[in-house]
């Protein structure tokens, strides 16, 4: 494998104080290409003027080492800033495209790598490096603005739907990862009439915190339960507020406790004036919206379970991210979660208000047979590993010719889906 590997979404994250589920898997992209001799990889980006170019390999290797430092704060958010200006100062250079095209005709086994959906949205790129000889293989990580998009702005259907589209008519193979989100882009790309690519299931790996990283803090002295992710309506949060405003109404400071670990996102206005307005849920509820990787894996070290009521989701790193330190789950009865827990966690509906009640009264209570049951399942869970992923991506890309029929031909294909 000789990666041409697309960190535009990494450079665009240098402000954040963590990374999400897909900077994760675009940073472990970075960490695996690094092990590779720099003759044979390639780190790209967009550039302003349309097109992929070479960034200097210093710059990728800058990155990976800010991002995996133990410590974070505003000086690492500094120089990650700083990355991100020397790159962008790159690629308006313009030199990075020409050097981008004199590597790959070096490089016989170049494969177009994008971890993120957001450079698939335009074909020509793509079809511009097919036409130099490299593979594209990009990774769908779910069909959500299709599929619901009642969770989505418009713009973000639209846009995801030229995504496939492109994918559909240029892509060597695509990753994706679970087998649910499997079934549902091979339904996709046989309903739109293109060619079905090769789709693989290929689960990103999940790594934790260095052990040093994560604060060794004592048990707080009332129960807690955690969510986790950005605070947007397909993630449920409703349902959690108003089971502890019940909660706060039955039992007063008694109730137990609930952490929600993530940032505020969109189009979400009730649960923010829920957060921000219920007196019954000060002191109960409490939101973290910049916790670090550590803070995260302290918290929910000591909860009594991690709560996931989503209603959709393409994989389900929280899941992960629980699981593999110990902490009982209580989800929401959806494939992916089905998938991914693989039998641990208890499942509810997503909407069945009074057995998610249950489910927090029994597991808060410290004999909780329930929760004794599922610590002896999470004995048994494997945590997803990288090797698994990687060693796949080495059987799609050691298969023979790319498809260049298709690349040469790249407009027209795309136009034929009827995506603008």
């Amino acid at each position: 494998m000789q990666p041409l590997l697309d960190i535009s979404r990494l450079l665009s994250s240098a402000g954040r104080a963590s990374l999400s589920g897909l900077d994760r898997v675009e940073l472990a992209y970075v960490r695996h290409c690094a092990t590779l001799p720099p003759r044979d990889r390639c780190f790209v980006a967009l550039s302003p003027y349309g097109h992929f170019s070479l960034l200097p390999d210093a710059l990728a290797m800058a990155l990976l080492e800010a991002w995996l430092g133990v410590t974070r704060g505003e000086a690492v958010r500094a120089r990650l800033r700083g990355i991100s200006l020397a790159a962008r100062a790159w690629l308006l250079s313009g030199l990075g495209h020409p050097a981008l095209l004199r590597r790959i005709a070096r490089m016989p086994r170049a494969a177009l790598l994008l971890t993120a959906h957001q450079s698939m949205s335009e074909a020509a790129p793509i079809a511009a490096l097919k036409r130099r000889g490299a593979r594209f293989v990009p990774i769908i990580h779910d069909l959500i603005p299709l599929t619901h998009p009642e969770y989505a702005r418009p713009r973000q259907t639209r846009a995801h739907a030229r995504r496939l589209a492109v994918a559909s008519a240029l892509a060597d193979a695509v990753l994706v990862v679970s087998g649910a989100t499997r079934v549902e882009l091979v339904g996709h790309f046989a309903g739109g009439g293109g060619e079905v690519p090769p789709v693989l299931v290929a689960p990103p790996g999940f790594d934790l915190p260095p052990l040093r990283s994560i604060p060794n803090t004592p048990p707080p002295p009332h129960p807690y339960f955690v969510t986790l992710g950005t605070i947007e309506p397909r993630k449920n949060h409703l349902l959690l507020l108003n089971l502890w405003r019940d909660l706060a109404e039955r039992l007063g400071p008694r109730a137990p406790r609930l952490i929600i670990l993530g940032r505020r996102g969109w189009q979400n206005e009730t649960v923010f004036r829920m957060l921000d307005r219920t007196p019954g849920l000060k002191g109960l509820v409490e939101e973290r919206p910049r916790a670090s990787d550590a803070e995260v894996a302290a918290t929910l070290r000591h909860a009594r379970a991690l709560l996931f009521p989503s209603f959709t989701e393409g994989y389900g790193i929280p899941l992960i991210e629980a699981l593999s330190l110990g902490t009982p789950a209580i989800c929401a009865d959806i494939p992916t979660l089905r998938e991914v827990g693989a039998g641990v966690p208890d499942y509810l509906h997503p909407i069945d208000g009074l057995g998610w009640r249950d489910a927090v009264l029994d597991y808060a209570q410290p004999g909780s047979a329930a929760r004794a049951a599922q610590l002896a399942r999470i004995t048994g869970f494997l945590q997803p590993g990288w090797d698994h992923h990687f060693n796949t991506l080495e059987q799609v890309l050691a298969r023979p010719a790319p498809r260049q029929a298709t690349a040469m031909a790249a407009s027209v294909a795309v136009q034929s889906l009827g995506v603008r």
